[in-house]
């Protein structure tokens, strides 16, 4: 916070010649582009390919993929709630 004014100093600059773009956790130029190339990518490549392409080679490889995935779980804030959905409930 500003110290002077008690206002955030998060939002752009406009002075600075900066555009004005969304406030809060959305950025929408960003996620049309994202949502544009995922659509390509599913339209233009073997996803199921792919996806056999990523699975892990051997026990032990998989061991790993599984101990990072539990690394990384450990520094999130919470749980996505959508795993605890169950389908058809």
């Amino acid at each position: 916070m500003d110290k002077q004014s008690g206002n955030k100093q998060d939002k752009p600059n406009r002075d600075a010649g900066q555009k004005p773009g969304p406030y809060g956790e959305g950025n929408y130029e960003a996620t049309r582009k994202y949502n544009e190339g995922v659509k390509e990518h599913v339209e233009n490549h073997d996803i199921e390919k792919e996806a056999r392409d990523a699975a892990p080679r051997s026990a032990a490889e998989e061991q790993e993929m599984k101990d990072a995935e539990r690394e990384a779980a450990s520094r999130a804030k919470e749980e996505d709630p959508a795993l605890k959905k169950r389908p058809g409930k």
